[in-house]
């Protein structure tokens, strides 16, 4: 087992002034536009939003005082958020340089794109090899070795309705995702007959897939989520994940807040993906296994309660869950084994 590189503790109070600081959104505006058009004599106004090369209208009505006011205040809003944004930005800047996990380019533009229309607001989580990096700066360490891929895995939990229902209508993921300017196209599925699930920006390697929980019989249908516009791949066990998420700031522009899935049950998860997979997975079933073991490691140190309630969540579940994980964690580092059975 290699030690774990911890970072200054100064960088994670500035982490947490950053979060306190991105949990109200703010907005520059940059995407938006009023225009009036005259008709027959009478002004009507328009609010346009721009994403990536498509333009949309929305109609506000006919020009009243009520309506400009309206108007006067959002674009006031604008402005008074300047010096929250320009804060967030120097401690995005700063957090950078001390050593935290940043976003790549493409990364933190469509994240970005789809945090202001609210897609993480009504509860959508991050999963995979971004949640592991946001791990790092929530848990003040720096993970050695590849963290994996730059893809965006989306998980989203159908069981639930939006429990915002201003946001109900402004949401159509796969068509944010498709008009972000990014140049990214819907993967086929294998079943042409079936909605794709996953999207790529044309000639890379940089992909979007959107994951739900499965529930009952084994089944690779996509699953239909209404509430944001889009299909999702079902996978066995996600919504283990799903059950308890966590707010996080990715580091990208003036920050951008997400969720993703508790560590410890990230952890835990990984462990049990990782004797699910098939032995033509070997990688991936390293890669597993390596970011369970650093995010247990993390944990044991400085939050060990964590692990604990991960532990007694998956006692709950099936009997294959228990055995996968038990499998999963007996190969990691026997330090760290010996550790997690004293907490369970």
């Amino acid at each position: 087992m290699r030690d774990l590189k911890w970072l200054p503790n100064s960088l994670a109070v500035q982490y947490s002034e950053l979060m306190q600081n991105c949990i109200r959104p703010v907005s520059d505006g940059s995407n938006l536009s009023f225009k009036a058009k005259e008709l027959n004599g009478k002004r009507y106004w328009y609010l346009y939003i721009s994403i990536g090369a498509t333009r949309r209208e929305h109609y506000l009505g006919e020009e009243t005082a009520a309506l400009l006011d309206r108007i006067d205040d959002e674009r006031a809003l604008w402005e008074s958020d300047a010096d929250d944004r320009d804060l967030r930005r120097r401690l995005v800047n700063m957090l950078t340089a001390g050593g935290m996990s940043s976003l790549g380019r493409d990364e933190g533009k469509v994240l970005s794109l789809l945090e202001r229309n609210g897609v993480f607001l009504a509860g959508a989580a991050l999963v995979g090899t971004i949640a592991f990096r946001a791990y790092a700066n929530m848990l003040g360490v720096s993970w050695h070795g590849d963290v994996g891929t730059q893809d965006v895995d989306i998980a989203i939990d159908n069981q639930y309705r939006l429990a915002v229902p201003r946001l109900r209508k402004s949401i159509d993921l796969g068509q944010l995702i498709l008009d972000s300017g990014m140049g990214f196209v819907e993967v086929p599925a294998l079943d042409r007959r079936r909605p794709s699930t996953s999207f790529k920006i044309r000639n890379r390697d940089f992909r979007i897939d959107v994951l739900a929980p499965m529930r009952g019989r084994e089944t690779g249908r996509p699953i239909e989520l209404a509430d944001f516009g889009t299909y999702a791949t079902p996978l066995r066990h996600l919504d283990y994940l799903l059950e308890d998420i966590q707010p996080a700031v990715l580091l990208y522009g003036h920050g951008i807040m997400i969720n993703v899935p508790a560590p410890g049950r990230f952890a835990v998860h990984k462990c049990v993906i990782s004797q699910k997979r098939s032995s033509g997975y070997a990688e991936k079933i390293r890669k597993d296994l390596r970011q369970a073991e650093q995010v247990f490691q993390a944990l044991l140190e400085l939050r060990p309660a964590d692990i604990t309630q991960a532990l007694r969540a998956a006692g709950r579940r099936g009997k294959a869950f228990r055995d996968r994980f038990e499998r999963g964690l007996e190969r990691l580092d026997g330090g760290i084994v010996d550790s997690i059975r004293d907490l369970a």
